[in-house]
């Protein structure tokens, strides 16, 4: 289940309409990880995902004096990260860059496993077509319904679904060649 989005009291977002730039500090780090998290995981990419944060603070700075209130603000800001990744990835400019990845020189066993299945889970859904990895991560930790990610993507809900199940399939098929070449290494 997604985690609630922060709290933003009413004198905080008056004054970001208002312009002050101490509450658009504010408002930018209640809300930057949510947004990075979320474009890391449709874009796959650290870069895009920096360009997708910058960008989506952006226009949440140039629009929130017409912010109405009819949805909670953390809501207003995803919506805005979500609408900037799609359009990053039907940009034709986008390329992929492959980030590199931190060693680990020392940790205890148990960590280094599910740090294993995490890398294992990342470069599978990686390795997903991007539409494909975008509807996984909206439905299934984002939450959103088929219904919900068919208008976002100008497709319909059957589409979601079908977008998804080949997904699951791709996914486990990946991870389960990925757990043999594991066993085969020891």
């Amino acid at each position: 289940m997604p985690k609630p989005f922060p709290q933003v009291d009413a004198l905080l977002l008056a004054r970001a309409q208002s312009g002050d730039r101490g509450a658009h500090t504010e408002l930018y780090e209640l809300f930057a990880g949510m947004v990075f998290t979320l474009a890391r995981r449709m874009l796959a990419s650290r870069v895009a995902a920096e360009d997708v944060l910058q960008d989506t603070f952006i226009e949440v700075f140039r629009k929130i004096g017409g912010y109405r209130g009819e949805a909670e603000l953390g809501f207003w800001v995803k919506r805005i990260a979500i609408n900037k990744c799609l359009m990053q990835l039907r940009s034709g400019w986008r390329s992929r860059r492959c980030d590199g990845g931190e060693d680990i020189v020392s940790a205890e066993p148990a960590r280094v496993a599910a740090l294993d299945d995490q890398i294992a889970l990342e470069r599978a859904l990686d390795a997903l077509p991007d539409t494909a990895r975008i509807v996984v991560w909206l439905h299934d930790v984002e939450g959103h319904t088929h219904k919900e990610i068919g208008a976002m993507m100008g497709y319909t809900a059957s589409f979601s679904k079908s977008q998804l199940a080949r997904a699951h399939e791709r996914l486990r098929s990946l991870l389960m060649v990925d757990e043999e070449e594991s066993e085969a290494d020891l």
